[in-house]
């Protein structure tokens, strides 16, 4: 069954309580492993899926562009109020600048904060906005750190996930970060698609029948 693989998402600016409802309703409708909300509405989540699915959201979303102990910090306070889950996107300018040193320590930084609280870490690298040495770059940083996933996208930049981006992530992962594919999967035969190439997380905002 699809639904085990499912981040259910609802991460846009307007989204309202009842919205985050619904969102909830469904996710347990379909056994989904996730639900994938803003920060604000975290609290909410959490008293609705009582456990039975795992609540995850976004720190330093959309952009990355922020200070790392900003992200921990939106992480540290995101888990005190029901976070299981944690995707943080990555400082996209310092990997385009080649500063890996804080590419690296920002990840480093947030997952500090999951490792202390066994929460999951979800890396978003954008892969819409990176060249094809970059996405190797990152996701071998992503496996120095042992992060728990990567993630290509966060859905609000130029496009989403692609086949050819999680195979490239397979490759140099093997088994041991696993992947979830985000942004534009709206359909069955391409979620499929994307479990079959490695992924083992989807982020949809839609229940994919």
């Amino acid at each position: 069954m699809i639904g085990k693989y499912i981040d259910l998402t609802i991460l846009k600016a307007d989204a309202r309580t009842e919205d985050v409802i619904k969102l909830c309703k469904d996710a347990i409708d379909n056994n989904c492993a996730a639900v994938c909300v803003n920060p604000y509405y975290v609290e909410l989540a959490k008293s609705l899926l009582n456990d039975k699915v795992k609540v995850c959201t976004v720190v330093g979303f959309p952009l990355g562009a922020t200070y790392s102990e900003i992200k921990a910090k939106e992480a540290e306070m995101a888990i005190n109020y029901g976070a299981d889950e944690i995707d943080m996107v990555i400082n996209i300018g310092a990997l385009k600048n080649k500063e890996l040193d804080v590419v690296k320590k920002d990840i480093e930084t947030v997952l500090k904060v999951c490792r202390k609280h066994k929460k999951i870490l979800k890396v978003i690298v954008e892969t819409c906005l990176l060249t094809e040495e970059e996405k190797e770059i990152i996701t071998k940083i992503v496996l120095e750190v042992k992060a728990d996933f990567i993630k290509t996208s966060t859905g609000f930049s130029t496009s989403g996930a692609l086949i050819e981006d999680i195979i490239l992530f397979k490759e140099i992962l093997e088994d041991n970060v696993q992947i979830k594919a985000s942004g534009g999967i709206r359909e069955k035969t391409l979620a499929l698609q994307m479990i079959k190439a490695g992924a083992t997380r989807i982020g949809t905002s839609k229940i994919i029948n």
